[in-house]
């Protein structure tokens, strides 16, 4: 097997996949140049994450996180909005996604694994005062790496993501159920589990598909900068196994890490904003609770994205970008 073969085997004999370069050439509307760093999660070798750093290198951070089909190309509208405004932009693939490495074994992938991985990432770049930006499994992601070194982030903008705990408290807040009931039975949406259930019986899963959840018809070209990551369903594995890892009972252990998380941002002063569109379903809810439990999200007015469905920075990147700079540069001006 040569060195540069994306078919790959680590030292303990796990089977990592690399995307071949060429698959990313001329995407559309993705300039920036790639960028490596080695991170690590616990029984895991490490593995290379990749992101985007663009803007200036001493400007205030911004890190932006992806979910669950995308990659770093889902903020490519939002990093120039940014740029502009002086801020330096990091923009990360999770592993499994975009351009990092993918192992090929679906039950490596973990929820707390993918906040070590995040938080090594923040730690290996040395990232501090950072304003989170996370969408949809960049919000368990991501605040997970908050509440495990607060100290790194100054302050959250949070669209369309949730952090499901399963908790009883959570019945009748959220379009999409998704609680216990406090008697061993658990209340799920339908179309909920429809989505966990096709996401782990379909024989293969197209990351472009997942793209429906937008309020407008994407181009060919961007529905194929999407695909791109994932020439064949080998490299598939971490895209199928996230969707498996949305906790639907109290007792799963991704429940704990949100119940965890949560109890941090019960305590979180610092600047917390949502910026929630009003057509996602699958997430509605999701910004009154957090409005409610984050004590620095009080007394703020939290905008609502118009006319947008689930995937934000896709559908309205530049306003996005234009929130979360004013929010950034307002909120440390009053410190």
């Amino acid at each position: 097997m040569s060195s540069d073969d994306p078919r790959r085997a680590r030292p303990t004999g796990t089977e990592v996949l690399r995307t071949p370069d060429e698959r990313f050439s001329a995407l559309a509307d993705y300039p920036f140049e790639p960028n490596y760093v080695s991170v690590r999660a616990e029984g895991v070798d490490p593995l290379r994450m990749h992101f985007v750093d663009a803007g200036p290198a001493d400007g205030p951070v911004v890190l932006l996180l992806h979910g669950q089909p995308t990659w770093s190309y889902l903020y490519r509208t939002v990093i120039p909005v940014l740029t502009e405004m002086g801020f330096r932009t990091v923009a990360p693939d999770n592993i499994g996604f975009g351009r990092s490495d993918k192992p090929a074994d679906r039950t490596l992938y973990t929820y707390r694994r993918h906040v070590e991985w995040m938080t090594s990432l923040v730690e290996g770049l040395d990232l501090r005062d950072v304003t989170l930006v996370v969408q949809d499994w960049g919000g368990p992601i991501g605040l997970s790496s908050l509440a495990a070194v607060p100290e790194r982030f100054a302050r959250v903008v949070a669209t369309n993501t949730a952090l499901h705990s399963a908790d009883p408290a959570l019945a009748g807040k959220l379009t999409w159920a998704n609680h216990g009931t406090g008697d061993g039975r658990v209340v799920l949406e339908e179309s909920l589990l429809d989505y966990l259930q096709y996401c782990q019986r379909a024989p293969q899963l197209v990351a472009s598909t997942f793209l429906y959840a937008t309020s407008r018809t994407l181009s060919p070209e961007v529905l194929s900068a999407y695909d791109a990551p994932f020439p064949d369903r080998a490299f598939t594995a971490g895209m199928r196994q996230m969707t498996g890892l949305i906790p639907i009972t109290p007792n799963d252990p991704g429940a704990r890490i949100a119940r965890a998380t949560m109890q941090v941002l019960q305590g979180w002063q610092r600047p917390f904003l949502t910026a929630f569109s009003d057509g996602d379903p699958a997430t509605g809810g999701w910004e009154t609770v957090l409005q409610a439990n984050v004590p620095g999200a009080a007394g703020r007015t939290h905008p609502t994205i118009r006319g947008a469905g689930h995937f934000v920075p896709e559908e309205r990147g530049e306003e996005l970008g234009r929130i979360v700079g004013d929010f950034a540069e307002e909120s440390a001006a009053s410190r």
